[in-house]
């Protein structure tokens, strides 16, 4: 009988484990029609997109007459893309965007997002109408003009089922009217990303104008009026997807630090390649609730000569190569306090002066870099083989350091933590400056640490303890008391140092592992996606159509991206 109860227990979890079996209708309070159970735990996008197909199927069996689903969540989440996922799907469902809804005539101080801009009068009529089984009028509003340019008509859809999506498609006034609420959420990150990107296109503002209006009103108004009632969703959605994927035309990087001439740069390169001299500042800001050791995807604000870019990029490697899939704007440095209002930290200023030398798609940089004090040379262009040919002809293979000089910047900052200890330790780890150098620097110090710890100096603090055992032996068959004592004292002072490098021993390789794990989960991620680039070049899917360069090279922004430009430099 026990096992019975057990093996019904199994079944049934089994089924709860089940994408169908999580979807279970309930009647309503109010009235006589069904809605799901909240499904407590969030979905990725791909699940929530499955869960939401089988709730709309089933409440369409059970309730009669128009299936009404809410679909809200911040500006760049991905509720355009999911709705067009559903369409493709499920041709026949009919799709109402709040957007179209705006009135311009209530703006207030520029505020698009404001709940009140919304002509709730025309789409609750409109709904309603719908429910009776009426055909509808539907505005059409233009974004670039902000304005209503007309109307497109509506019928009820052969399916029954009506999406309204926006911003506030889950608000007070709606809900009541609602057979299923979903969610979809991204990061502020991403969203911001996407954001940008969806203006520009749609819109046509200037990027600077458009994350400033992100700070100073979009960001506000999704936390006090459209947070709270995401949380009243049936099923709540992630959107993990990296926009940078869909960034074309990547840039590609090998990375040394061996001495290169003025010289040697010239010959390897044409004649007619032009040289110049710049020094610039970068600062990397890390996005809300990112880890910094393991983010790949700062925001960066370069100062060149005065004038600041926006970088949005992302970093992965494909040994030897950095791929920096990336999109500048020119902005004002006010944008970095919009920036930080956000939610984004500095997480570091890097000062560098350099010599550059560019001939076509190929540009050669000799970088020195003040905070580490070391000379780099980097090759960099959008053509790989070309790159790889420059830097081959520099006689740099065989020393690519596969890094960014911000993962540089934090290993060296903990190699410095080492080069501390006493220097017959260091001799033990053979640590020196072509070590921390070297491309296999990350991995040679560790196997060195846990060899020198074999080697028994730094076992723990017990062999240390056995050998004073043995040699307070000694002192007691010792003929000179005084002298023993003060050895005594000396070893036990030697012993406590033992004990101290050893737990910083245990730290210093623990902390070598995790940054090792890092580059390895790096340079794997960098593989993916850079077949994710190669694909895009050739995509055309629902869920990039916003993202992809070709949509950003038909903006109309004046100050068109750096982007364009024939090269973009690290």
């Amino acid at each position: 009988m026990m096992g019975q109860d057990n093996s019904n227990v199994e079944s049934n979890s089994r089924k709860q484990r089940l994408l169908k079996d999580q979807v279970r209708l309930v009647k309503r309070k109010d009235n006589d029609r069904f809605e799901i159970v909240q499904i407590k735990d969030s979905l990725s996008f791909e699940k929530g997109f499955f869960v939401v197909i089988r709730a709309c199927q089933m409440l369409a069996q059970k309730n009669d007459g128009i299936i009404l689903i809410g679909l809200a969540g911040p500006s760049g989440a991905g509720k355009s893309a999911f709705t067009d996922k559903i369409l493709s799907f499920m041709p026949s469902v009919a799709v109402i965007s709040m957007d179209n809804y705006n009135d311009a005539t209530r703006v207030i101080d520029g505020n698009f997002d404001d709940p009140r801009l919304t002509d709730y009068d025309t789409l609750l009529k409109n709904i309603l109408d719908l429910k009776e089984g009426k055909t509808i009028e539907v505005p059409i509003y233009d974004f670039k003009s902000s304005c209503r340019t007309g109307y497109r008509t509506l019928e009820v859809p052969s399916s029954r089922i009506v999406i309204i999506e926006g911003i506030y498609a889950l608000s007070e006034k709606l809900r009541p009217l609602l057979d299923l609420r979903v969610s979809v959420t991204g990061g502020v990150h991403f969203d911001l990303v996407k954001r940008v990107l969806r203006d520009i296109q749609r819109a046509g503002q200037e990027p600077e104008e458009i994350i400033y209006q992100i700070s100073e009103t979009v960001y506000p108004m999704y936390k006090a009026f459209i947070e709270p009632d995401l949380q009243t969703a049936h099923i709540k959605i992630v959107n993990k997807f990296n926009p940078f994927t869909g960034f074309q035309n990547p840039t590609y990087i090998l990375k040394s630090s061996r001495n290169v001439s003025v010289e040697q740069v010239k010959a390897a390169m044409s004649e007619e390649c032009t040289e110049s001299l710049e020094q610039i500042y970068d600062i990397f800001l890390l996005p809300p609730g990112e880890d910094p050791e393991t983010c790949q995807s700062y925001l960066r604000m370069r100062n060149r000569e005065g004038k600041y870019n926006l970088m949005f990029e992302e970093w992965v490697t494909d040994p030897p190569f950095i791929i920096s899939p990336r999109i500048s704007f020119e902005v004002s440095v006010r944008l970095l306090g919009g920036l930080m209002a956000l939610g984004y930290t500095i997480a570091s200023i890097l000062k560098r002066s350099s010599h550059v030398f560019k001939y076509e798609s190929v540009c050669v940089k000799i970088d020195w870099l003040e905070q580490v004090n070391r000379r780099y040379v980097q090759v960099l262009g959008r053509d790989r083989l070309g790159v790889r040919c420059v830097a081959e002809r520099l006689g740099l293979e065989g020393s690519y350091i596969p890094r960014t000089y911000l993962e540089q910047m934090k290993l060296e900052k903990l190699l410095n933590e080492v080069m501390v200890l006493p220097d017959d330790l260091k001799t033990k780890l053979s640590i020196d400056e072509e070590m921390i150098s070297s491309p296999r620097g990350s991995i040679t110090l560790p196997t060195r640490v846990n060899k020198f710890r074999k080697s028994g100096l730094s076992h723990s603090y017990s062999t240390a303890s056995k050998d004073l055992i043995s040699i307070k032996r000694f002192e007691d068959t010792s003929q000179e008391p005084t002298r023993a004592l003060a050895s005594q004292g000396a070893i036990s002072q030697l012993s406590e140092q033992i004990s101290t490098l050893n737990d910083r021993m245990d730290e210093f390789t623990s902390r070598i592992d995790e940054l090792n794990s890092q580059f390895t989960r790096g340079m794997n991620y960098g593989s993916q996606s850079q077949q994710k680039i190669d694909a895009c070049n050739g995509s055309a899917s629902a869920s990039t159509s916003y993202f992809t360069g070709s949509a950003v090279r038909h903006s109309s922004s004046s100050t068109q991206l750096v982007k364009d430009s024939n090269l973009v430099e690290e």
